[in-house]
């Protein structure tokens, strides 16, 4: 658990929020908390097999597959990319959620623009961690969604090796699992390929509020 984050009291709510901060949708809802789910201030510390040795000089994120110009950066050319700010909930698989994160990093679409554009034929996303071999998969819609974001900060702060830093996939959308911490690389695809934890029994999208959990 890592108390250094732990929030007051007071939600926060998109009154707070700076101008030109993306606003995900969900954050405007009457009611934020999604069925089965409990709101925690902490950030608990959850991951399949604990966080690998990440060394800068050698992290890049690869984009490749159904990309029209397969990429790599480098985490200096990776700092230089356009920035966006997303504010967001945040809601994980195991019934917590912590409520008006602040999340800055580079979006998908920027992303997506940095090699040249996906083909219509790219129908999914494979994300690919650096965590000895931890994939998830994403339709498109979802990865590509304007709040979704590869992020560096949270917080205003760099995101720290516990909770998926240097830099990690975030989709407020879906539960968490889905936002792949240490990311390695994205992979477009024709066709869904269940990542680890859906070739585990967890569900293929993962959307909270329709409570896709599980496979079954």
């Amino acid at each position: 658990m890592d108390r250094k984050k732990d929030q007051p009291d007071r939600l926060a709510e998109t009154a707070d929020v700076p101008e030109g901060v993306i606003i995900s949708p969900d954050t405007l809802r009457a009611r934020r908390i999604p069925p089965g789910q409990s709101r925690t201030k902490k950030w608990p510390v959850l991951d399949a097999s604990g966080p690998p040795r990440i060394d800068l000089a050698q992290w890049k994120l690869q984009m490749f597959g159904l990309v029209n110009k397969p990429v790599s950066w480098s985490w200096a050319e990776f700092g230089k990319l356009p920035r966006a700010r997303v504010f967001s909930d945040f809601h994980c698989v195991t019934r917590w959620s912590r409520l008006g994160n602040l999340w800055e990093g580079v979006s998908t679409s920027e992303l997506v623009a940095g090699a040249g554009g996906i083909p219509p034929t790219a129908k999914f996303v494979l994300a690919h961690g650096y965590d000895r071999g931890f994939t998830t998969n994403l339709p498109i819609e979802d990865f590509l969604a304007e709040d979704a974001l590869v992020a560096t900060l949270h917080d205003g702060e760099p995101i720290s090796l516990d909770h998926g830093g240097p830099a990690r996939l975030i989709v407020p959308r879906l539960y968490a699992w889905k936002s792949a911490k240490w990311l390695s690389g994205l992979e477009f695809l024709p066709a869904d390929r269940p990542g680890f934890g859906e070739s585990n029994g967890y569900h293929k999208r993962g959307d909270p509020w329709a409570e896709q959990r599980h496979s079954w």
